[in-house]
């Protein structure tokens, strides 16, 4: 099959490889049909994230139909279904309490002590990312094996387009669980840091659960746009300075919750944001915290602190102190999708959720290198990318 392939920084390549077979009874086999370039692919590209090797597929999230399963799945030939980009059992300690991303059995025996190593626990596991997450084939292919399929895919009615339901992969439930871990009262202010695509679906699902005001942080004036279009107010952090903008915005108190969808890769001026992009090119660490330690600052005391926002490694400079004194509440974490998948496709399929509008490019998968570079290099434009195999 023809899958696309991690070959080193800034170097992904559609290549032929061997096509998948089912290894475990609860395996199936899913061929694609959409699968999408994520904000976190990008930290893969750029090679920051440790644990990732040339060969390895890309992609997690993606969808398809079902070609084959072996004899433990529920799942049927010919159905159509949403795969979630984490991998769960089902049935450990963590999958019984709705925390998926936390499953014990998904990351493989030989690749769980990396992670140990690094976050004092086996990672669960992931598709199409690093080793520390178990190392498996990604969905930027023609095919890929789903473990665990009787758990994960959520079944999808024939009729809805693909592009409509592809984000239950991942980016929606991640801005939904960001929004959710924001506690919203109704009439609250929530600070977004980033307006691509998890920062616009945490923003529109902030508006849902009642939030009486978002207002969205970025750069990129498209972005900004689509971030008005949903409802928010939006400021440019290259003309305003955010901390002032944001007090002046919410009554001189700060908002009530924030939100970092960026995560280690943020961008900004500060010296402290400019060192650690020289320690991350030169590979001897630190995630870029920049929009972290702004949150921090910028939130009210007594709020809540969201971060959506991958982190890899370590960050310096953390305003310990003001998570401290201000009495600060903070929530994250990989989504949990298997969790909100069927509420999410409710909504979407009674039209309270809308997803396309995020879509600026469809490509096929041949073409996914320039897909990966532009969506690094041109993020105004390049919003999000869809590609389609075959």
């Amino acid at each position: 099959m023809r899958a696309l392939t991690w070959q080193g920084k800034h170097d992904v390549r559609v290549e032929t490889v061997p096509d998948p077979r089912i290894v475990n009874p609860r395996d199936a086999i899913i061929q694609v049909t959409a699968t999408a370039i994520c904000g976190s692919d990008l930290h893969l590209y750029d090679a920051v994230i440790p644990g990732v090797q040339p060969g390895d597929i890309l992609g997690h999230e993606f969808m398809g139909r079902v070609v084959e399963t072996g004899p433990g799945s529920t799942l049927k030939k010919g159905q159509r279904v949403v795969v979630p980009f984490t991998i769960s059992c089902g049935a450990c300690f963590f999958c019984a309490q709705g925390q998926f991303s936390a499953c014990d059995n998904s990351n493989p025996v030989e690749t769980q002590e990396a992670s140990e190593l690094l976050y004092g626990h086996a990672m669960s596991g992931l598709f199409g990312y690093s080793h520390l997450t178990g190392g498996y084939p990604g969905g930027q292919a023609e095919y890929v094996r789903v473990p665990f399929s009787d758990v994960g895919p959520i079944v999808i009615p024939d009729g809805i387009p693909d592009e409509q339901v592809l984000f239950l992969s991942d980016i929606l439930p991640t801005g939904w669980m960001a929004a959710e871990n924001a506690q919203i009262h109704p009439d609250d202010s929530v600070a977004v840091w980033g307006c691509g695509p998890v920062g616009l679906f945490a923003i529109q699902s902030a508006l849902l659960m009642g939030a009486g005001q978002v207002i969205g942080i970025d750069h990129h004036p498209n972005r900004l746009r689509l971030a008005r279009d949903l409802g928010a107010r939006t400021i440019d952090y290259r003309h305003s300075h955010v901390l002032e903008a944001l007090m002046e915005m919410t009554g001189g108190i700060g908002p009530d919750a924030v939100i970092d969808a960026v995560g280690m890769e943020s961008h900004g001026f500060s010296p402290d944001n400019l060192l650690d992009a020289a320690k991350q090119k030169i590979g001897i660490g630190a995630d870029r915290a920049h929009v972290l330690r702004m949150a921090l600052t910028a939130v009210r005391k007594g709020g809540r602190v969201s971060v959506p926002g991958v982190y890899g490694g370590f960050a310096d400079k953390f305003p310990l102190g003001a998570l401290m004194q201000k009495g600060l509440q903070v929530r994250t974490g990989q989504t949990h999708v298997q969790k909100y998948t069927s509420e999410l496709l409710q909504r979407i399929m009674e039209g309270q959720i809308d997803t396309t509008f995020l879509i600026s490019h469809r490509l096929s998968l041949e073409e996914a290198a320039e897909g990966y570079r532009n969506f690094q290099e041109n993020q105004n434009e390049w919003t999000k990318v869809v590609l389609t195999p075959g």
